[in-house]
């Protein structure tokens, strides 16, 4: 059972419950259909075929999201498509910023209320935006700030999309201190678990990377899409015959302890949930990414690094090892700086590659989930008050 994290209503408040808004599905947007499907949608309003390439043109090639600055269209013809074709999906909550401006947060309303996150990272040779693929969660992993708000609701194709034309708008500005202009990579490691919204993830993937001006023009090899281990989606995911990074959070070796952290491994166990991925990786010769988030005293034991090693030797994967960013009142903790050396020493002795994830973004609540966990933590907290004051 999911928990949504809906602002609560108290007994003495009963004109507040008609308020309350049920999460749905957003209107139709210009990143929801492929070019032919715009053509459609521009000659059902009376206009020419032609004003689908115009408007993929300001929104995917220039990054314009907002059609009064759509200026070679005339303005009754933009209020006509403002309200069919680019409706606002996305209203900013806060916005905050760390790392000298190169690692960017954004925590947004969505048109129904749910509150999702995004975050734009800076580095002298890349930036990259991670996105999420859900609001909230329903994976329930219990160190994870998302997990513990339970699952809203799936995110639409454009709700997507458009968090990424969002964030390489902001890159393309020079706001992200110390890097190129524009927006190279995108991972979908943010709020929810992509492979639980699998046809509108991969769409999202394919209109990222359709050449401009149909989508956003990135690199397959340049989009990473996580998963905690859903097997027949990583399994449908081979058949898309997409050369995407597959990530896969796997945080323990070991069926016992997996269990607890990431509950479906008690559906989908260890050794189903890497064969899956080494298939991936068979299929596409794209290395599979091994996210393993060191926790204190819980999954950074010698001895889980050694099984680890065993598990993935000789195999096309790269472990990437996450200091955890450890949510308010959680009792999970990071692993000490020498024992995290030392897992990723035992690591490369077992012929394994394994890096430490940069850590970005602590100050501004940079963990998944972070930032709408305050917020509706804050909420809750000023009852009505606070729900008038996350509405503005």
């Amino acid at each position: 059972m999911t928990i949504l994290p809906v602002i609560p209503i108290s007994p003495d408040q009963p004109d507040a419950v008609s308020t309350r808004r049920r999460p749905s599905m957003p209107p139709r947007h210009l990143a929801d259909l492929d070019l032919a499907g715009r053509k459609s949608a521009v000659t059902s309003l009376g206009e020419p075929a032609f004003r689908a390439k115009q408007l993929s043109t300001h929104y995917f090639g220039r990054l314009v999201r907002d059609v009064s600055e759509m200026t070679d269209l005339p303005a009754a013809t933009r209020e006509r498509l403002t309200a069919d074709l680019l409706p606002t999906l996305l209203t900013p909550i806060r916005e905050q910023a760390c790392d000298d401006g190169a690692t960017r947060k954004t925590l947004w309303k969505l048109h129904d209320g749910a509150l999702v996150e995004s975050v734009l990272m800076g580095y002298p040779d890349r930036v990259t935006a991670c996105v999420s693929s859900q609001a909230g969660c329903g994976m329930a992993c219990p160190f994870c700030a998302t997990g513990q708000q339970g699952l809203t609701r799936n995110l639409s194709v454009a709700e997507i999309v458009d968090q990424v034309v969002y964030l390489a708008g902001v890159a393309a500005s020079g706001a992200v201190t110390g890097s190129p202009p524009r927006l190279s990579r995108v991972v979908f490691m943010g709020m929810g678990e992509p492979l639980a919204n699998y046809p509108r993830v991969i769409e999202a993937v394919r209109r990222l990377t359709t050449p401009a001006p149909e989508g956003l023009g990135l690199s397959q090899r340049h989009i990473t899409v996580s998963t905690v281990g859903l097997v027949p989606a990583m399994r449908r995911l081979i058949a898309e015959q997409l050369s995407v990074t597959l990530a896969l959070s796997l945080h323990a070796p070991d069926d016992d302890l997996r269990d607890e952290l990431v509950p479906v491994n008690q559906r989908w166990k260890v050794a189903e949930v890497l064969d899956a991925a080494f298939d991936y990786a068979a299929q596409t010769g794209r290395r599979v990414s091994i996210e393993y988030a060191l926790i204190r005293d819980v999954n950074d034991h010698p001895w889980r690094a050694d099984l680890l090693g065993r598990l993935l030797n000789g195999k096309l994967a790269h472990v990437n090892l996450i200091p955890l960013n450890p949510t308010p009142g959680s009792k999970w903790d990071a692993s000490p700086k020498p024992v995290e050396r030392e897992f990723v020493r035992r690591l490369r002795e077992a012929g394994v590659a394994a890096t430490v994830r940069d850590t970005r973004g602590r100050e501004i609540d940079g963990a998944c989930g972070q930032l709408a966990a305050g917020e509706l933590t804050h909420a809750s907290a000023g009852g009505a008050a606070a729900d008038a004051e996350v509405a503005q």
